[in-house]
Order: structure tokens, then sequence, then C-alpha cells
């Protein structure tokens, strides 16, 4: 049976269903039916026309299926395609930073190069420089010798002046010791009214504590506020007493500047002894010439009277002998000088002693001074520091205070009013109390600071001790038990916080349905599009991780490494991680295949598009009789079939939507009225079609008659 009677029925079984289907229906038969009967290979070509018209429909749709599935993977690996174009374009980016560093790298090392020859340039000009001021120098100290020489003999006068200078600097020292008593007096005595303040403040902030807002209690806040105004006034005291400590402070910077001076003065007198020991070598070198001198005339003085008779008189010139007598009464005065700078030159050492040991005292107390002022300013910052914060808490309990009465007038509606009186009444009888113990232990510290403490008042004082520190003590619970409270305030706000960002993140777990409550598994196929995506860019993901470490870490060895070396071949070094220039080099490959199947097929439609350009110029010659050739920057050649020299150039003119040709070159053909052809066409008419076609006409009767002509 062949293909096409695959789907045909016999004729005896289609002949008895339709004689049954006759029998069973009373249905009268058409005129298709009775042909169709008659006619049964008609039945069999329609069937065979009707079976390949459907298997036709099935090859279109599927090979539909088939393009659409081809452009979609099309799609894909053009965005594939430009997503690696974007990345390649990056590791080119990253590339030619790196090129840049290692470029600036070696540009810095060049330039620290050639500053290192400029630097090594200017040493040596000033090397040069040193040794002519050292030439210079010399002469220079040769002169400052001579002029030492004659400074010497006012070393005296000036050790003089020192010595009046030194005793006025002890005399100011003793003063400064005095003055220093007395500011550790009243440092001291400030100290005590500080603390005698403090207890005052920590009794009033007790009082306050329990102070309750009432209508009826303006006395208590006038007394309240007298207290504060007069603590206030106590504080601008002690502010003022501050600043007059300051100022009596810089007064002892001062003193320390001139105490500055008078060390650089003594300075300066020891470069003077320097110089008074180099005058005792001169003074020793010259007592060493008179000993030479009195020997030589000791010896002349032995041999003269030996040599001499008794009787002749002695023959030494009166110059000489009133020149030796000179030089004996200068060096009796030189000896005499010697001996008073010896005796003075000690004294003053001895004194210089003496004022370097004052002078390290008078440091060693001066610093003593500075470190005590430094504490009391720290305790009073400190004490401030303590002020601020008790009005601070002071404020936070009166408005805890204030909430609570709130909160009591909100829901204790149903209270008598007897009930609500009795804690009011409590906390007035207690404020009382603490006004009374107040007042008495104020006026119990104006007595101490009125009369001397004796034995007796030493015992109440020690009773009062106790007692405020079992006020304090009780304070500190009182304030630790307020503490503890807020701790467990902020915990419970921590909490809450928590479960509200909690609750935050389950509601956008909930809407984006990723959420999976307890008891619930969700079941899904191992190999399915979601987790194939989710694998892709997993590994998509580690990969330029790993890439990025790698270049991280790169990027890290070559600045630590530093800048290479000139001559150093940078091939030596791997510039680019061994995992990028691989997922490089593969995409690279990969490109290129890409690249030569594009070449390939853009060979192709060159090829093809060649082709049937060329078609298309045959298929306008043969038409219309010219030839057309076209040139990139949009011009057309237009040339005659019938005269190859009537050739004309035209250009685009105008815009894309509205385009018109111009001419702008023509051959040396033509027919012999082209310029009456051109200028009814071209410049009257201006239509192109019309001339090239008068044109055309004129070249075929041409070429025809040429034609005629030859054959005849």
């Amino acid at each position: 049976m062949s293909n096409g009677d695959k789907f045909s029925t016999p004729l005896g079984s289609s002949s008895r269903l339709l004689s049954s289907m006759a029998r069973s229906s009373a249905i009268k038969r058409d005129s298709l039916q009775a042909e169709l009967e008659r006619d049964p290979q008609l039945s069999t070509s329609k069937r065979q026309q009707r079976t390949q018209a459907f298997s036709s429909h099935m090859a279109h749709a599927s090979l539909e299926r088939q393009l659409a599935a081809a452009q979609t993977a099309k799609l894909e690996v053009e965005t594939k395609l430009r997503e690696k174009e974007l990345l390649v374009e990056r590791l080119e980016g990253d590339r030619r930073w790196l090129a840049e560093r290692e470029k600036e790298e070696r540009e810095e090392k060049e330039r620290e190069r050639a500053e290192h020859l400029e630097e090594k340039r200017k040493a040596e000009s000033e090397l040069r420089l040193l040794r002519s001021t050292l030439l210079t120098l010399r002469e220079q100290h040769v002169d400052l010798e001579e002029e030492h020489s004659t400074l010497s003999r006012s070393t005296a006068q000036t050790i003089a002046t020192q010595k009046s200078q030194i005793t006025t600097l002890t005399r100011q020292v003793s003063l400064l010791e005095n003055e220093l008593g007395e500011f550790k007096r009243i440092s001291e005595e400030r100290a005590h009214a500080f603390e005698e303040l403090q207890a005052q403040f920590d009794a009033l902030s007790a009082a306050q504590e329990s102070f309750t807002l009432q209508n009826g209690q303006d006395e208590d806040w006038s007394v309240v506020r007298e207290e504060l105004h007069r603590q206030a006034q106590y504080m601008r005291q002690l502010e003022s007493a501050n600043a007059k400590m300051t100022t009596e402070l810089n007064t002892l910077r001062e003193k320390q500047t001139s105490v500055e001076v008078l060390k650089e003065q003594k300075r300066n007198l020891e470069r003077k002894l320097r110089g008074a020991d180099e005058l005792r070598e001169q003074v020793v070198k010259l007592e060493a010439e008179l000993e030479a001198a009195r020997k030589e005339r000791e010896e002349w003085c032995v041999f003269v009277p030996s040599s001499a008779e008794p009787t002749t008189p002695s023959k030494t010139p009166v110059s000489v002998t009133q020149s030796l007598s000179s030089l004996r009464l200068a060096h009796a005065r030189l000896m005499e000088e010697h001996g008073s700078n010896v005796a003075l030159l000690r004294h003053r050492e001895q004194e210089i002693t003496e004022l370097q040991t004052r002078d390290a005292e008078a440091q060693e107390t001066l610093k003593e001074l500075r470190a005590e002022i430094r504490a009391l300013k720290d305790r009073v910052t400190r004490s401030e520091h303590k002020v601020t914060l008790a009005e601070r808490e002071v404020s936070f309990l009166q408005a805890m205070v204030a909430s609570y009465s709130a909160e009591e007038t909100a829901h204790g509606e149903g209270k008598s009013e007897d009930e609500t009186l009795k804690p009011m009444q409590q906390l007035e009888t207690l404020v009382k109390d603490y006004k009374a113990t107040v007042a008495a232990l104020e006026k119990e510290l104006q007595e101490m600071h009125d009369h001397p403490i004796v034995a007796e008042d030493l015992a109440a004082k020690h009773r009062l001790l106790a007692e405020l520190e079992k006020e304090r003590a009780a304070k500190e619970e009182a304030e630790k038990e307020l503490k503890e409270a807020e701790e467990q305030t902020e915990k419970h706000l921590e909490q809450i916080e928590e479960l509200e960002q909690t609750l935050f993140e389950l509601r956008g777990e909930i809407g984006a349905g990723r959420h999976l409550p307890p008891g619930v598994r969700v079941l899904s196929l191992r190999d399915n599009p979601a987790q194939q995506w989710e694998d892709l860019s997993k590994a998509a993901m580690d990969r330029l991780r790993s890439e990025n470490e790698a270049l991280m870490k790169r990027l890290q060895e070559l600045e630590e490494s530093g800048v290479r070396g000139a001559g150093q071949d940078p091939n030596t070094e791997e510039l680019v991680p061994r995992a990028s220039w691989v997922a490089v080099n593969d995409d690279k490959l990969r490109l290129q295949e890409e690249l030569k199947q594009k070449e390939k097929r853009l060979l192709r439609l060159q090829q093809v598009f060649a082709a049937k350009s060329a078609e298309f110029r045959e298929a306008i010659a043969s038409i219309l009789g010219v030839k057309l050739a076209f040139y990139p920057n949009g011009q057309v050649r237009v040339t005659s079939q019938y005269d190859l020299n009537a050739a004309f150039v035209f250009q685009p003119n105008g815009q894309r939507e509205n385009t018109k040709m111009q001419l702008v070159a023509q051959g040396d053909g033509g027919p012999e009225d082209l310029p009456q052809l051109m200028r009814y066409w071209v410049e009257q008419e201006q239509c192109i079609p019309g001339f090239m076609a008068s044109i055309t006409l004129e070249c075929y009767e041409k070429n025809k008659m040429e034609r005629e002509r030859e054959h005849h």
C-alpha cells in the first residue's frame, strides 16, 4: 500500500457504511454524496489532499515553533554576549588601571631619582659653602678670642651684678613660698566650703525627691527658691574666687618666666666662668715665665759679682734696673690679683651651687603648686558635674512624681479623699522635717564658722557625720533601686524593639512568600529552572568573587613590593591573577569563535549582496538602458548603455524624507542638443527621469544610425 493510500477506506466497506446510514436515517442524499459514491477515486484524492494539507500545516507549526525557539536562543546568546563584552570591558579597564598604576610608580621612581640627584648636588654645594663658612668662622674665632681677653676684665663687674640679682631672686622665692602657703590655706578653706555645700545640696536633693506638685505648697517652694538662690550666690562667689586664683596663677606664670630669664643669665655666667678658666691658664703661663725670669736674674746676679772687681762700680745701666723694679712690682701686683681672683672665683662657685639648689627647690615647689592647682580645678569640675547631675535627677524625679500623680488621679477616681490626702500629708511632714534638719545643719555650720571647734563640738560633729552617712547610704540604696528599675525598663524596651524587628522581618518574608511556618515542608524537583538559575548565578558569583580576591591580593602585593626597578623585566611578575586570566582567555576564545562565525555570515551576506546587486544592475541596464555605479559618499554615476561617454554624476540634496538628486558632473559624450535638454528637463522641469529618458532615446537613435551606417 502506498503512502497516499494509507488513510483510504475500502470500497465495499464504504458502500456498506453508506447503505447502512441511508437505511438507518431517512435523510435525502445530496449530489456530492452521490458523486462520491459514483466515483470512489475522487473521494480518495480528496482525502489525500486533506491529509497532505494537515501534515503541511503541522510541519509549518513545528517550523514556527523551532523558529521561535531559535529566536529566543539567539536573544539569550546576544544577552550573554553583551554581558561578556561588558565583563571584557571591565577587565580591560582593570588592566589599564593596573598599567597606569605601574606607569605612575615608574614615573614616581624616576622623579625620586631626579630629586635624589638634585639633593645630592645641593648637598655638595652646601658642603662647599660650609667649608668656606668654616674658614670664616675660624677667622671669627680668632677675633672672638681677642675679644674674650677684653671681656674677661668685665667679668668681676657682671658677677657683682649677678650677685645682687640672685639676692632679689631669693627674696622673690621666699615671697612665692609665702604665697603658696596662703594659696594652700585658701584651697583648704574652699574645699571645706565645697564639702559643706555638697552636704547641703545632698540634703536639699533628698528633700526634693519627695516633693510633689501641689497648689498649696507655694510657701515651701519659696523657701526652696531662696535656698537655691543662696546656693547660686555662693557658687558665684566660688567662681569669682576661682577667677582670682586663675589671675594669681597667671602672675605666678609671669614670675616663672622671670625665673627662666634668670636661668639664662646664669648660663651666661657659666660661659663667662669657662672664659675665666682660660684666664687662669694664662696666669699660670705668666707665673711660669716670671719664675723663669727670676731664675735668670738670680743667675745673672751670681755671675756679675764673680766676674766684676770689688773696687770697680757696677756697670749695669739704670734703665735695666728700673725695668727690673717695675717687673717686680707688676709681678707682686699680679700675684695679689691672682689670689684675690681665685678666692672670689671659689666664693662665686659656692654661691652658684647654692643658687642652683634653691632654683631646683623652687622648681619643685612650682611643680607641686601646679599639681595642686590642677587637682583643685579637677575637684571644681567634678563638683560642677555632680551639681548638674543632681539637677537632672531632681528634674527627672519631679517629672516622675508628676506622672505618678497624674496616673493616680486618672486611675484612682474611686478612692476616697482621705486615702489620697494621707500620702500628701506624709510627704508634707517629711518635707518639713527635712527643712528643719537643713535649718539646724545650717545653723550649726554657721556657729562652727563663727566659733572655733572644741571637744564637745567634735562629738556633735561626729554624730552629725554619722547621721549624714546614714542618709547618704539610704540615698544610695534608693538610687540603686531606681537604677535597677531603669535597667529593667531598658531591657524590656530592647526586647520590645527586637520583637518588633522580628515581626517586621516576618511580615516581609510572608509578603514575599518565603516564610515557612513550623511543621510545613516545601517539596521541589532537584533539577528545576529556578534551581538551575540559582546554580548558574551562584557559580558566576563564586568565580567573580575568587577573581576579585585574586585581584585584591595582587594589588596588595604590588603595593607592598613598591616600585619595580627600571631594568627589571616586566614579564617576570604575574600582573593578572591566573583565575582571571583563564576566565578572560576562555571568554576571549569563545568570543573569537563567535566572531569567526559572524564574519563567515557577514562574508556570505556580502557575497549574496554582491550577487544580488550585480543582478540588480543588470536588470536596470536591460530594462532602463543605463548602468549605475554607487559611491561611498552617496553619489551615483549613471552611464548610458548606448553611449559610454554619456555619463552623469548625481548627488542627493536634502533630508532623507525629501531627497532630491542634483547633477554635479557629466562626461564628454552625449547628444548634440545636451545643453538644451539639461536646460529644459533639469532647470525648468526639474525632472531627472525625463532627462535620462531623453538622453537614452537620443543615444539609442545615435547608436542605431551608426550601426546602420556600418552595415551599409
